[in-house]
C-alpha cells in the first residue's frame, strides 16, 4: 500500500514537471520599444517635454534615461529638472536632439555631411556614446586634403581623442596638398609650427616646407612677418639644395627683416660649403624626417648571370619574404657600385659588357624611375661605395687599365663630384662599410695579391688610417655594420670562394670569426635591415647565384630566405626606406 503511494507521488511530480516551460520572447525588446515610440509619436503617456529654440519634443523619462547617462543623471540626482515635465535646453540643435531622441526609441539613426557637425556636439553633451563614436568614425572616412585640418580642430573642441589624432595624422602625411588649402592659410601660429616642427612630416623635400611658411606669411603679412624666424627654426634649411637657397632662401623679402632667418640661411650655406665638417654640425635641422609608415626594403640593382648583364631590378620586403621587380635602369651595369642616400638608391659607374662605366643614375622610389646623375671624373668598375651624412663616396676600383686607389664624393644637394685623398692601398673589388662615422675600406685585389688589409677614413680628420687586417684574405666579400661591429661576409681569398664569416669589434680593435654562410659566395653584396644581414646573390665559384641568407645576430646563424628572381652575380644592392612601396609601384602600374 505504501508502495503505491509513492509511485502515485512520483508521477504527480513528474506530471507537475512537464507543466513548466521556460518560455523566451526573442522580439520582446524589439516589440516593447517600437510600442513606446507609438505612444510617443500618438503623445500617449509621455511624462517630459524638451524644448529646443523653438521647438517641442515629447517623450519618456525611463526611455531617455535608458538611452542617454546626462538623462539618467538629470531624472534620478538632486537637479532642479528632476522632477519637472518640461526641459528647457539650452544651446542645442532642435534637428540633432530629435534625431537622438527618435534613435533612444529605435537604436538607428542616419548620420551625414549635412547633420553631423550638429550630432557630433549634442550626442556628447547628452552622451549617447554609440552615437558619438559612429560620428567620429564618419568624419574619419571623410579625411580629405581640403577638410582635414577643419576636422581635427571641430575633434579637439570637443575632446574626440582618436579622431583627432587620426586626423593629425592625416595632415602630417598630406602635407603638400594640405599646404595649398584654405584651411591651412587660416591656421594661427602655434599650429603652423606644430605641423612643420613634427618629424613625422611626410614631403618630398624641405622646399615644401619652406615655400608653406612663406604662403602662410604673406596670406597676412602685416601680422605673421614676426613669425618668420621662429617658422624657419623647424624648417631643414641645409637638406635643400644650394640653388634653391640662392634663388628663393637668400633673395626672400622677408628674410631681410628677420635676424634669426639669416642666421638659419649662414648655417645652411655653411653645411653645403663645408661637407667634410657635416658629422659636426649633427642637429635636427641636419637629419631627414622620419613619417610614419617607413619600412626597409632591400633593393638588388643589375648584376649579370652566364653571359647576360642585367639591368633589371628588383626589391625584398622582409615583412612579406617577396621579391618583386621595379624600373630597370638606363644602362645595363654589373660590377656597380650601389647605395641609398636620403630617399634615393644611387647605381654608380660598373661594367656594361664591353667597358667600364663613370655614369651615375639615381631611383626614386615614389614615382619608380631612374634619372641621370653627373658622372664621375674616373671610370669605376669593382668599385667600393658608402653613404655617409648625406653624402656618397665611392673609392677604388677599376677603370679597364688599372686598379684603383682614389675617391670621389658625389654631394646630392649641389649635384657635384670631388675628389677625395686617396686610399694607401689600390683596391679593386673592394668593398665599404660605415661606423661610428667613419667610412672602412675591406680587401680586395692590389693587381697582384688578394689583400686583408683595411682602412678608415673619417671625413673630419681627412685622412686614410691603417686597421688591423682581417684574419683572411678577401676580395668581393659583403661588408656591413650590425650593432656597433663591422661584419665581413664570404668572397674570394686568390684559390677559394668563400662562406666564412668574421666580424671587427672598434672598441677591442680586433677581428673574431662568426658563423658560416650556407652558401659559398664572391661578387655578392651584403646589408643591414631591420637588426639583420642579408647575403644577395653572388657567385659560388661555379655559378650565379639568386639565393639570399639572412643573419640572425642573437643565435649567431645564417638561413635561407625567398631567392630573387634572377640569378645576379656582381650585384649592387641596399636598404632604402620607404612608405608602403607595393602601393606605390602598384598605382603606378610597374
Amino acid at each position: 500500500m505504501e508502495a503505491d503511494v509513492i509511485d502515485t507521488l512520483n508521477a504527480s511530480t513528474a506530471a507537475v514537471r512537464l507543466h513548466h516551460v521556460h518560455h523566451v520572447n526573442p522580439e520582446h525588446h524589439g516589440s516593447g520599444f517600437l510600442a513606446m515610440n507609438c505612444m510617443r509619436q500618438n503623445r500617449q503617456l509621455c511624462d517630459v517635454s524638451l524644448q529646443a529654440g523653438s521647438d517641442v519634443i515629447l517623450a519618456h523619462k525611463v526611455v531617455l534615461a535608458s538611452c542617454s547617462a546626462y538623462f539618467l543623471a538629470m531624472f534620478n540626482c538632486d537637479m532642479s529638472e528632476k522632477n519637472k515635465s518640461s526641459i528647457t535646453m539650452h544651446d542645442v540643435d532642435s534637428s540633432a536632439l530629435q534625431l537622438l531622441v527618435d534613435f533612444a526609441y529605435t537604436g538607428e539613426i542616419l548620420i551625414s555631411e549635412d547633420n553631423v557637425q550638429v550630432l557630433l556636439p549634442v550626442a556628447s553633451l547628452l552622451q549617447v556614446e554609440s552615437v558619438r563614436e559612429a560620428c567620429c568614425k564618419f568624419l574619419l572616412r571623410q579625411l580629405h586634403p581640403s577638410n582635414c585640418l577643419g576636422i581635427r580642430s571641430f575633434a579637439d573642441a570637443h575632446s574626440c581623442d582618436e579622431l583627432h589624432r587620426k586626423s593629425h595624422k592625416y595632415a602630417l602625411q598630406n602635407f603638400q596638398e594640405v599646404a595649398l588649402t584654405e584651411e591651412f592659410l587660416l591656421l594661427p601660429f602655434c599650429e603652423v609650427r606644430d605641423l612643420i616642427a613634427s618629424d613625422q612630416l611626410n614631403v618630398v623635400s624641405e622646399e615644401v616646407v619652406y615655400k608653406s611658411i612663406v604662403t602662410w606669411i604673406r596670406h597676412d603679412s602685416a601680422t605673421r612677418e614676426r613669425y618668420l624666424g621662429k617658422l624657419l627654426l623647424h624648417v631643414r634649411l641645409p637638406l635643400t639644395g644650394r640653388d634653391f637657397l640662392l634663388a628663393q632662401v637668400a633673395d626672400e623679402p622677408l628674410l631681410q627683416s628677420s635676424g634669426e632667418g639669416k642666421d638659419l640661411l649662414i648655417e645652411a650655406m655653411k653645411y653645403h660649403l663645408l661637407p667634410e665638417q657635416r658629422n659636426n654640425m649633427v642637429s635636427v635641422r641636419t637629419t631627414h624626417r622620419k613619417p610614419e609608415g617607413l619600412r626597409p626594403y632591400l633593393f638588388a640593382i643589375g648584376g649579370g648571370s652566364l653571359f647576360a648583364i642585367h639591368c633589371e631590378c628588383e626589391y625584398y620586403n622582409p615583412r612579406t619574404d617577396r621579391w618583386s621587380p621595379i624600373a630597370s635602369t638606363s644602362h645595363r651595369r654589373s660590377r656597380a657600385g650601389v647605395a641609398g642616400v636620403g630617399r634615393l638608391v644611387y647605381a654608380v659607374g660598373g661594367y656594361d659588357g664591353s667597358k667600364d662605366l663613370s655614369s651615375v643614375e639615381c631611383y626614386n622610389p615614389l614615382n619608380n624611375k631612374w634619372s641621370p646623375v653627373p658622372p664621375m671624373g674616373t671610370k669605376r668598375s669593382c668599385l667600393g661605395v658608402a653613404s655617409l651624412n648625406g653624402l656618397l663616396y665611392v673609392a677604388g676600383g677599376y677603370d679597364g687599365a688599372s686598379c684603383l686607389n682614389s675617391v670621389e664624393r658625389y654631394d646630392p644637394l649641389v649635384s657635384t663630384w670631388t675628389s677625395v685623398i686617396a686610399m694607401e692601398t689600390r683596391r679593386r673589388y673592394c668593398r665599404m662599410g660605415v661606423l661610428d662615422g667613419s667610412i672602412y675600406a675591406v680587401g680586395g685585389y692590389d693587381g697582384v695579391n688578394y689583400v686583408s688589409s683595411v682602412e678608415r677614413l673619417d671625413p673630419r680628420e681627412g685622412k686614410w688610417q691603417q686597421m688591423p687586417h682581417m684574419i683572411n684574405r678577401r676580395s668581393s666579400c659583403g661588408v656591413a655594420a650590425l650593432d656597433g661591429m663591422l661584419y665581413v661576409v664570404g668572397g674570394n681569398d686568390g684559390s677559394l670562394c668563400m662562406c666564412s664569416v668574421e666580424r671587427f669589434d672598434p672598441a677591442k680593435g680586433t677581428w673574431e670569426a662568426m658563423a658560416s654562410m650556407h652558401t659559398r659566395r664572391t661578387t655578392h653584396e651584403v646589408v643591414e635591415a631591420e637588426g639583420y644581414l642579408y647575403a644577395i646573390g653572388g657567385n659560388d665559384g661555379s655559378s650565379s647565384l639568386s639565393t639570399v641568407e639572412r643573419y640572425d645576430p642573437r643565435h649567431n646563424k645564417w638561413m635561407l630566405v625567398t631567392s630573387m628572381n634572377l640569378r645576379r652575380s656582381s650585384i649592387g644592392a641596399t636598404v632604402l626606406e620607404c612608405q608602403n612601396l607595393e602601393r606605390i609601384l602598384s598605382s603606378d602600374g610597374a
